[in-house]
């Protein structure tokens, strides 16, 4: 993993360097309500096969971005391009299809539904993009690459497979959530707080299997986490309270 750990500066792509995979420019966001909280940030970018880290107190709307560049969220000014397409340009169909074609999510919660086994809900992605089945079967069936994500990622698929995520201790479904991201090579993960159920042991080597499956696919890393000492196994760091113009509560 690279030690290097960079600031953001100027937001800014070099020039003459490859386009950013994800590229923020002059977002205003605010939720309903006078005293909604707003999202100010004139520039951001995001490079492709980049493992970048997101930092910032609790309330600085770390999460609300994070839904914005997936495009849960829509911003009320500015552009956010992902794959060189404008995000506020399509309706929420459109935005719905991108998000499972192009992104692996793993929430704060796991999100997990509860009553399929591991296996199904790993596979659950794959039942809304053709794109990502296609790769999952590149080299065998969908179900075999589902396990050997599992087992890469530390759990034992011959005693879990056919578990309901309702039975899974909360550090299996973390494995489980991240296996799911992953599966179908998509081009962006993001993980939102995924190692916050582990101790300091269980946190460095969960990281280095993700990020080994992520770089082996070429996807591009995006991670919001409170504990920046996980700051050198990342590419780059941003302090999310550095880019914001404004954030009001």
């Amino acid at each position: 993993m690279n030690d290097t750990v960079t600031s953001e500066g100027s937001n800014k792509p070099e020039q003459g360097s490859a386009a950013p995979i994800i590229q923020v420019d002059a977002v205003r966001f605010r939720w309903p309500g006078s005293k909604g909280f707003s999202l100010e940030i004139d520039a951001f970018h995001v490079a492709r096969s980049e493992k970048l880290l997101l930092v910032g107190p609790s309330g600085s709307g770390k999460s609300t971005l994070l839904s914005l560049l997936c495009g849960i969220l829509t911003p009320d000014q500015g552009t956010i391009h992902v794959l060189d397409t404008d995000l506020g340009t399509i309706n929420a169909a459109a935005r719905d299809d991108a998000r499972v074609e192009h992104f692996g999510i793993i929430f704060q919660m796991f999100n997990l539904l509860p009553y399929l086994s591991v296996i199904d809900n790993v596979l659950l992605p794959l039942s809304f993009s053709k794109t990502r089945r296609q790769r999952a079967s590149e080299r065998h069936s969908v179900s075999a690459e589902a396990h050997r994500l599992l087992e890469r990622l530390g759990l034992e698929t011959n005693e879990l497979v056919l578990r309901t995520a309702a039975r899974l201790s909360v550090g299996q479904q973390q494995r489980v959530a991240a296996a799911r991201a992953l599966i179908g090579r998509p081009e962006i993960l993001i993980a939102d707080e995924p190692t916050s159920a582990l101790d300091r042991k269980h946190q460095r080597h969960f990281l280095e299997l993700l990020f080994s499956e992520a770089e082996s696919a070429g996807t591009t890393v995006i991670m919001v986490s409170h504990d920046e000492t996980l700051a050198p196994e990342f590419d780059r760091v941003v302090d999310l309270t550095d880019i914001l113009v404004r954030t009001d509560q």
